[in-house]
C-alpha cells in the first residue's frame, strides 16, 4: 500500500508521521488510538497524544480512516475501504473485516421509507473462532 499516494488522494500533507500512522493502522487492521499511541511512541519518541489526536481527526475529515464504534468496545480506526461489516468478539475483543453487500439493506431502507441513506455501519458480535 503506498501511504504517500493515499495522503495525496485525500488532500493531506505527506509526513513521516502520518505515513507511520497509516502503516501501524494496516498492519493492525483496525487498532485503538491507545495502542497507536503506544506502538507510534517506538518510532516517533517525540510525538504527543495531541499530535497524534490531530493526524487522526484530519484523517477523519478527509476519509482516509473511518472510526469503528461497537457499543461496549473503545473506538477502532482503520483505513477505509470499500463498504463492509464488522465481527466483534465478545470474548477477547477481537474486531474483523466481514464482507458484506449493503446495497440490497440500503435499497430496502429506502424503498420503505423517505429516507436517503448517506452512511452505513454494521457490526455483528459474537464468539471468534478462537474463542469458540
Amino acid at each position: 500500500m503506498n501511504y504517500e499516494t493515499l495522503l495525496k488522494q485525500h488532500q493531506l500533507k505527506i509526513t513521516p508521521q502520518r505515513i507511520g500512522i497509516l502503516n501501524m493502522m494496516h498492519s493492525a487492521g483496525h487498532i485503538t488510538i491507545e495502542n497507536l499511541f503506544e506502538e507510534i511512541k517506538k518510532q516517533f519518541s517525540s510525538i504527543s497524544l495531541a499530535t497524534l489526536y490531530k493526524n487522526i481527526n484530519s484523517m477523519l475529515d478527509s476519509s482516509l480512516i473511518t472510526e469503528v464504534k461497537a457499543p461496549n468496545y473503545k473506538t477502532h480506526y482503520e483505513i477505509t475501504k470499500t463498504p463492509h461489516a464488522h465481527f466483534v468478539c465478545t470474548s477477547c475483543g477481537e474486531h474483523k473485516d466481514v464482507e458484506f453487500d449493503m446495497s440490497n439493506l440500503c435499497k430496502n431502507l429506502v424503498d420503505e421509507s423517505t429516507y436517503e441513506v448517506a452512511k452505513t455501519s454494521v457490526i455483528v458480535s459474537g464468539l471468534c473462532p478462537d474463542c469458540k
